[in-house]
């Protein structure tokens, strides 16, 4: 039997929870990320909401998720920490160092996860990859700065196309970087983010994941 690539995040999200819930203590706050596996890997961790304190969210779609299932919602402004945070990811190699933002929502991902002490990232087998970079790469810029962050991009080799219509939650625009080729995420994270105008880059190196557990068709399986 193969399966479908809903079944694998189904799979993987189910799998979270069975890891998560072991973990959680009745003060315990969860940071949650945005996508399509998080949204199941949602509706699943509902069941359980009576274990946990609550959850801060990175998105206002995962919000609305989160609270139609009763599950408070904290300001990160009002946590001091959080133990766990877990996403998905559009790209994840073999150290753990990650692409994300596809839906548009990585800075404040980014942020959440940088308050957290762990990141489990959950993903399917076809989000594995030896090298960062297949995946255009997505930068949440200020609006004013489009046109010149687009040639600081151009000179690092980069082929940049704007993602029309779209407008983050925090009022920036994205602009998605084709044709890298990724061979030192840390390095090229950090320069990305010196670039003036960038509000946040998609590359996650300096917050990479410390644990993923990745959905296959043999089952799945826990990489770290």
């Amino acid at each position: 039997m193969t399966y479908t690539q809903d079944e694998l995040k189904e799979q993987v999200a189910q799998a979270a929870v069975e890891f998560i819930v072991d973990k959680l203590e009745s003060e315990a706050i969860l940071g949650v990320g945005t996508g399509s596996t998080v949204d199941i890997f949602i509706d699943l961790l509902a069941q359980h909401k009576q274990q946990f304190k609550g959850a801060v969210s990175s998105s206002e779609r995962t919000t609305e998720r989160l609270q139609k299932h009763g599950v408070k919602v904290f300001e990160l402004n009002e946590v001091r920490a959080l133990q766990w945070y877990i996403d998905g990811a559009d790209e994840i190699n073999q150290q753990g160092q990650m692409i994300k933002g596809g839906g548009g929502a990585l800075t404040r991902e980014k942020i959440v996860a940088s308050v957290a002490d762990n990141f489990l990232c959950i993903v399917d087998h076809s989000k594995q990859v030896q090298q960062l970079g297949d995946f255009p790469l997505p930068i949440e810029v200020l609006p004013m700065a489009r046109a010149s962050v687009t040639r600081a991009l151009e000179s690092l080799g980069g082929r940049v196309v704007e993602r029309t219509g779209f407008v983050t939650d925090n009022g920036g625009v994205i602009l998605d970087v084709h044709d890298l080729k990724i061979e030192n995420p840390l390095q090229l994270e950090q320069q990305i983010n010196d670039i003036a105008g960038v509000v946040c880059c998609g590359i996650f190196a300096l917050h990479k994941a410390t644990i993923a557990l990745v959905a296959t068709q043999q089952g799945v399986i826990s990489a770290s």
